[in-house]
């Protein structure tokens, strides 16, 4: 149960940019992460003043040139979580954290990229400086063409269906629910681009058994969110949601994938537990749940390392709408990695303080109260919130 005696922390403040695919932006890291900045310290409530701690992304940017940019001259703690796509939900456990001991009241925490304008990701992982993985990647993955993460995480996908039986259809029925959500939300890149089915299905396979449509929207964008403590959250008089619990945890081997004893264990496996023990709920007590999916059967695959189901029955778990509006446990209503944008996850954390503040008009869930976001990491660096409408 959660202690009684911690202040708790509380998400207060959330900003979004314009998430978009355009050669010719001219956008930067930077630029589009104080955008987003400004917009979540703006809907907290505070000014940019208040913030005393900042918590950047990992080689996106770095905290003094956000301090610096925004005029926050009170900044007295300052981090970055290595967790790759986990660190925006691993970052948000650390704020937790670092509030309940005193050392900030009021924390920024923003990621975002020209993702799409600016540097592809191909090109980003075969830089060794910024590889995930580092030197086990660059000495024993690339020299056999094992170059890009579609090709690390569809060996986990083709033993799972070797192992489970899982289909190429329950891949397509993550695909086709993350699109269907995306067709309510404004500000999804692929909105107004329906799929079904057949349109999976026909799409070109790029590394099996993962198709075209079973990846992740390279996109420019950023998404910031302020963290403060549950009493000066209610002193700001703005709808309040609370982290219940939150953890993360790595894989052992952390930078590897093909030499685990079990291919299938991630850190989310190990942190789930915890944050679910913590927060005193059970997973039949979600009303919606927010996964990071940068490939479908990651998202599968999380669902597993949840608890939401036992290992192998994640697939037969997606089907017949059942992670879609209106199904049992509706999973990233605002389309995901897969269809809103990739901004490393941090739209997903975003997401969920919509659904609980009950701003998502048309997608949202309905008497939405409790949610789970997760985050994954280059090989399998997980983290998990649980969030709680205050």
């Amino acid at each position: 149960m959660a202690d009684p005696g911690r202040k708790r922390a509380c998400i207060v403040g959330i900003g979004e940019t314009k998430y978009g695919r355009d050669k010719g932006a001219a956008h930067t890291n930077l630029g589009l992460q104080l955008e987003a900045s400004i917009k979540a310290i703006s809907d907290a409530g505070l000014t940019r003043r208040d913030i005393d701690g900042v918590m950047p992304f990992q080689g996106l940017a770095n905290a003094e040139e956000i301090v610096a940019n925004l005029g926050c001259d009170k900044v007295r703690f300052a981090a970055t979580v290595a967790m790759g796509g986990a660190s925006p939900v691993g970052s948000l456990a650390l704020a937790a954290d670092v509030l309940a001991a005193g050392r900030a009241n009021a924390i920024l925490i923003p990621a975002g990229w020209a993702a799409f304008s600016g540097p592809r990701t191909r090109e980003l992982v075969l830089d060794p400086a910024r590889l995930p993985g580092g030197v086990i990647a660059n000495d024993y993955y690339f020299p056999h063409g094992y170059t890009a993460p579609m090709q690390w995480y569809a060996v986990m996908a083709q033993r799972h269906m070797y192992e489970f039986g899982t289909k190429r259809e329950h891949l397509g029925a993550v695909a086709v629910a993350m699109r269907k959500h995306a067709q309510l939300n404004p500000n999804a890149v692929m909105r107004g681009r329906p799929m079904t089915m057949a349109d999976y299905l026909a799409s070109p396979m790029l590394a099996d058994p993962y198709k075209m449509l079973d990846c992740c929207i390279e996109t420019d964008g950023a998404a910031a969110f302020v963290v403060t403590t549950e009493e000066r959250a209610r002193d700001l008089g703005k709808p309040i949601v609370r982290v219940e619990a939150a953890a993360a945890a790595q894989p052992h081997p952390a930078d590897e994938i093909t030499n685990r004893k079990n291919i299938f264990e991630t850190g989310l496996g190990r942190a789930a537990p915890e944050a679910f023990g913590r927060a005193g709920v059970r997973h039949a007590d979600l009303d919606f749940a927010m996964i990071y999916d940068c490939f479908t059967f990651e998202l599968i695959h999380q669902i597993e390392e949840l608890g939401l189901c036992k290992r192998g029955e994640g697939g037969p778990f997606v089907e017949g709408g059942r992670i879609e509006l209106g199904g049992e446990l509706p999973i990233n209503t605002h389309g995901g990695l897969l269809s809103e944008a990739h901004v490393v996850g941090m739209n997903h954390v975003v997401e969920a303080v919509r659904q609980l503040r009950g701003d998502c008009g048309a997608r949202q869930v309905a008497n939405a109260e409790l949610g789970v976001v997760t985050g994954w990491g280059d090989f399998g660096d997980g983290s998990v919130a649980i969030l709680a409408r205050g």
